[in-house]
């Protein structure tokens, strides 16, 4: 056991030493903003990763820690807009290093006659990039800091705690190699999987409230780049689909890359074995309509195996219990203490965005350990919570439908049930509506986006009567097309060879 300590703590200094622990998005946006609030922060990640020098070497890392970087991941705009305000620097690298706008207004669909430029949609901007570029970019504006160390190839085993009364004090952290690490506070970055509740558990500290969803799905993802002399296929159509037994989507990448993600139930064995083969991935990325033209030999993947991620969780873990933190000198952001199904594709923005609020409380209460947790929490619990409970509200009900068509039932037999109502609301009265009103889809965008709450559209009279006026005139217009096989059987006859 190496007992080796390093650095003191500064006790009270306005200028604090900061260990964050993870060195993905949330970690490195936690390290670029307390650097530049004048703190020094060392950022310990357990995958050793040299720093690359271009955006594909960056895409070769093993991160091994952080097995979603090889998924579909979504720049918001509520992260682009923040870079934009607070980061310029870094937003105009992100964009030099090939990462590129995706603003509302281009690519409409053809049937969308009403769009009128408005000013607030010059914030309604995504960033199409890949979460590896993305990294290297952050991670090399944080260095350029001079106030920001990186340990790479070594991981956090627990917490170093001093004498206090109540609740325990956090004072550094213990690494894998022995090395034990005393800061000021300490940021725990370390995603989803997080080991922080055991750490706490094992000083003493109150068991840390843990509410778990599990999503229901699986997802399996598959990189590509357009080929010279070939061009992005239009964007004015749908970019994904909800077929009931799939859900999938294509996500635009920098450097002409993108990226395909199947996601299939947890229960579904069949199309699980099946997703897992690239052949049968890519045959099955052809038969579904926002996919094809992806497909269709202008790219090539750069990824020769799929990507299978499982365990997906819907998650909220709580270190304010009663009023009181489980602990002081330890902030939990991003993944941590909250994360929801990748398939809506917040998990980065709220996570950077989640670090901006650690710095922004920290700058409130520099001197003040509980008052900080408090203000970090209460800015939390505001802004960032209301998305977990929208996504487990979502999961539940795509859950019930999946479970019904995989038993070969109707999810909407029953007509009385209100979730049927619901759901033929969304089919026949929000997409079609989403498609041809461009008030319907700034306002459907914006939230989307993380710009408004989850429920803006529901309470906007204006939308909501629009998207009603929609579903009731359902009948007097044809079917929606479809985006896919409508039956699950009729998709699984497509995935063999015969049927390729």
């Amino acid at each position: 056991m190496n007992d080796a300590v390093v650095d003191e703590p500064s006790a009270g200094a306005a200028s604090q030493h900061v260990i964050v622990i993870g060195g993905g998005v949330s970690g490195l946006g936690a390290a670029l903003s307390l650097a530049r609030a004048g703190h020094r922060v060392t950022v310990i990640e357990r995958d050793h990763t040299p720093m690359p020098t271009s955006a594909d070497e960056a895409f070769e890392w093993d991160r091994r820690g952080a097995p979603q970087v090889r998924h579909s991941h979504a720049f918001l705009a509520r992260l682009r807009n923040l870079l934009l305000a607070d980061y310029p620097d870094v937003y105009a690298t992100l964009l030099a290093e090939g990462a590129t706008e995706l603003p509302f207004g281009r690519d409409l669909p053809p049937e969308m006659t009403n769009y009128e430029p408005e000013p607030a949609d010059a914030e309604l901007v995504m960033l199409a990039c890949r979460r590896t570029t993305f990294e290297w970019v952050v991670r090399r504006a944080a260095l350029a800091e001079g106030r920001v160390q990186l340990r790479t190839g070594v991981g956090v085993d627990g917490l170093l705690v001093a004498p206090s009364p109540g609740v325990p004090r956090v004072i550094g952290v213990r690494l894998a190699d022995g090395v034990e690490l005393f800061g000021d506070l300490v940021v725990a970055a370390a995603g989803r999987r997080s080991a922080v509740p055991d750490w706490l558990a094992a000083v003493g500290a109150h068991a840390v409230p843990d509410e778990v969803d599990d999503t229901g799905i699986v997802y399996f993802s598959r990189f590509y780049r357009i080929r010279d002399g070939f061009d992005l296929p239009p964007r004015s159509g749908a970019i994904g689909g909800d077929l009931g037994y799939l859900k999938y989507g294509v996500f635009v990448g920098d450097n002409r890359t993108f990226s395909i993600t199947l996601a299939a139930p947890t229960d579904d064995s069949e199309l699980r074995k099946l997703f897992a083969d690239p052949v049968v991935f890519d045959r099955a990325a052809r038969q579904l309509v926002a996919t094809a033209a992806w497909l269709d030999g202008r790219a090539e993947p750069i990824t020769p195996t799929v990507h299978v991620m499982a365990g997906l969780l819907n998650r909220r873990r709580n270190f304010v219990v009663d009023g009181v933190p489980v602990a002081l000198g330890l902030i939990v952001i991003g993944d941590a203490a909250v994360c929801t199904n990748p398939l809506y594709g917040r998990g980065c923005s709220t996570g950077f965005w989640s670090a901006h609020l650690l710095t922004e409380a920290l700058q409130q209460h520099p001197d003040d350990l509980f008052a900080l947790a408090l203000a970090y929490d209460a800015a939390l619990t505001a802004q960032i919570l209301p998305w977990y409970k929208a996504s487990v509200e979502q999961d539940t009900e795509a859950r019930r439908v999946a479970a019904a068509l995989l038993a070969g039932e109707d999810p909407d037999a029953d007509s009385t049930n209100p979730r049927t109502f619901m759901r033929g609301v969304f089919r026949d009265g929000l997409v079609p509506a989403i498609r041809s009103d461009a008030v319907v889809m700034r306002s459907f965008l914006r939230s989307f986006n993380l710009l408004s709450t989850p429920d803006a559209m529901a309470t906007d009279g204006d939308v909501s009567a629009r998207i009603l006026a929609v579903w009731q005139d359902r009948d007097n217009r044809p079917p929606e097309p479809p985006l896919g096989p409508k039956h699950r059987v009729e998709f699984l006859h497509l995935l063999t060879p015969s049927a390729a």
